[in-house]
């Protein structure tokens, strides 16, 4: 495990958790070009601890589970962050939470159980990941740059953001209720 922790993709991957409380400190202090900054910083990492992995052959057991946990507690955070501050609709913010925290539940018991192990995002999952981390851009990039198309276009993510997580979740749930039908059973 140790070893895991030294590869430079995973190293990218914990400066990512590093960085959340800072920018959830600069967004519930109004400093927003600083969290817009560490935000798109945290981006480029999450790119480039992907990139490097598949360039250095360094891909880990390890990364497998410590990057979308570095993802979605970036994300989660900010969207409770942003609502708090009435900059995210509560709607959202609660659909959100609800999928993230009945699919880490379901992941858990299957995992826990033995049942499942496998179970990739989906298309629908990486379209809801996108369209969240857009919501979150548009939302920070607002009072930086305030123009009537980032407005619209931040109201229109929200649509989105709602859309795609609840799509992606009945998707979800639809194919671990496949994969359980189909998974020969142990007595």
């Amino acid at each position: 495990m140790i070893s895991q922790l030294r590869a430079a993709p995973n190293q990218l991957t914990l400066l990512r958790l590093i960085f959340i409380p800072f920018v959830v400190i600069a967004v519930m202090e109004g400093h927003d070009e600083i969290a817009l900054a560490l935000f798109v910083i945290a981006g480029v990492s999450d790119a480039l601890d992907g990139l490097l992995a598949r360039l250095l052959k360094q891909q880990t057991v390890l990364g497998l589970y410590l990057d979308p946990i570095a993802d979605k507690l970036l994300l989660s955070t900010l969207f409770l962050a942003l609502s708090l501050l009435h900059r995210i609709p509560w709607y959202v913010t609660v659909l959100v939470f609800s999928r993230d925290i009945g699919i880490l539940i379901v992941s858990a018991l299957l995992y826990a159980t033995n049942t499942l192990r496998d179970l990739r995002p989906s298309i629908f999952g990486k379209m809801n990941t996108v369209a969240q981390v857009g919501t979150i851009f548009l939302v920070l990039l607002y009072p930086v740059a305030s123009r009537d198309w980032i407005e619209f276009a931040m109201q229109a993510s929200f649509r989105v953001t709602f859309a795609l997580t609840l799509i992606s979740w009945i998707h979800y749930t639809v194919m671990v209720g496949r994969r359980l039908r189909t998974t020969p059973h142990s007595s």
